[in-house]
């Protein structure tokens, strides 16, 4: 089904218009659309072509390691095989030299000096609200659009919003992308709920209707972050330490642990609370992690709309983790919680600030 299918559904025009907040007629508005290659994105560039834009779609190709398995080729066959059929134009963008640089060395330089960082959030970013954004700029788009559940607001200033669907709500990953670039950004999925995606895919009949949702590190397809890692760092054996100093087991390598991970061990559960990069031992305790009152330092700040200081927000630490009440202090860069936490939040990991669905915007945990 091309083009000549989609003249007369303007419901889709009417829903994405309202629901995305767009002022005006997506009418004939060029937007370069995301394609990985996956169904969200697909869904992403049907929606959009049937409410009238002119849609191309861009496959953003990263930087894949040598000597590892990588879906890239088919995801990009995938990618080629939808715009085919939406009859819509196909480019392959090469982002290459900006996901190694913003992407892969910031994971590992973080796993190295024992943090623990989120790639998906430098991959936004640095490559696709970065690399992606300024090519689609420069080649006359009006708007890019990406298959994140998440939502807009295009008002004076853009607006993030938590998406509907509360299991795939993406905002989280989105704190650090530019405000500029949010601004020029669609969401077309942040009101929808996933199953309905999965049900729209099938009615518009697209090539990747049955495909399964990847769950690799951002743009490495199937390949684990453990996997990944391993392959960089190699293993070192070392000791696991308990919080009283009493040796109870022994690792493979600190650098692959996280806080708050659970590790395998005689008389566990045990959990990594504290890691020692120059002696290469894990702490670890029974608890899940150490309560704390302790304002969370932040760094590299990035907002839609700072928060004031006598403002009550929500923060949460990581994707799907605990929400958490208090106030952040911008003269000293630090949210300070109104009640203990149950664990201190790792270094590294990324801290995003919300005014009830509204993104404030985040931090890095200092």
């Amino acid at each position: 089904m091309g083009n000549k299918g989609f003249k007369c559904a303007s419901k889709y025009s009417i829903f994405l218009t309202t629901a995305m907040h767009v002022n005006t007629s997506l009418q004939g508005t060029k937007i370069f659309v995301g394609l990985s290659g996956g169904v969200d994105s697909a869904v992403t560039a049907a929606l959009l072509q049937r409410a009238g834009a002119s849609v191309t779609g861009v496959f953003i190709k990263g930087w894949y390691p040598e000597g590892l398995p990588c879906t890239w080729a088919a995801d990009r066959r995938d990618a080629m095989r939808v715009a085919a059929h939406l009859h819509i134009p196909f480019v392959t963008l090469d982002a290459s030299k900006e996901y190694k640089q913003g992407v892969i060395d910031y994971l590992l330089r973080e796993y190295r000096n024992g943090r623990t960082p989120n790639p998906d959030i430098m991959c936004n970013k640095e490559v696709k609200f970065g690399a992606f954004f300024d090519f689609a700029m420069k080649n006359g788009a009006d708007y890019i659009a990406t298959g994140h559940y998440a939502r807009v607001t295009h008002e004076e200033d853009a607006s993030l919003k938590r998406g509907v669907d509360p299991k795939k709500d993406q905002s989280y990953f989105l704190w650090a992308i530019r405000p500029e670039a949010l601004q020029k950004t669609l969401f077309p999925l942040g009101g929808f709920e996933k199953p309905h995606v999965r049900k729209l895919a099938q009615e518009f009949s697209l090539p990747v209707k049955e495909k399964a949702d990847s769950q690799g590190i951002c743009f490495l397809g199937s390949i684990s972050v453990d996997d990944f890692l391993r392959n960089e760092f190699g293993t070192r054996t070392g000791k696991i330490v308990s919080t009283e100093g009493v040796e109870v087991g022994e690792h493979d390598s600190v650098l692959l642990s996280t806080i708050g991970q659970r590790i395998s061990a005689p008389n566990g559960p045990w959990y990594v609370v504290r890691k020692d990069i120059e002696k290469n031992e894990l702490i670890v305790s029974h608890e899940h992690g150490e309560k704390s009152s302790e304002a969370i330092g932040l760094e590299n700040v990035n907002w839609f709309k700072e928060p004031k200081s006598d403002e009550t927000l929500i923060a949460q630490y990581r994707y799907h983790g605990p929400m958490i009440m208090g106030t952040y202090d911008a003269a000293r860069a630090v949210f300070q919680p109104s009640a203990p936490m149950d664990e201190v939040p790792a270094s590294g990991q990324s801290l995003v600030l919300y005014q009830g669905d509204v993104c404030s915007g985040g931090g890095i945990i200092s």
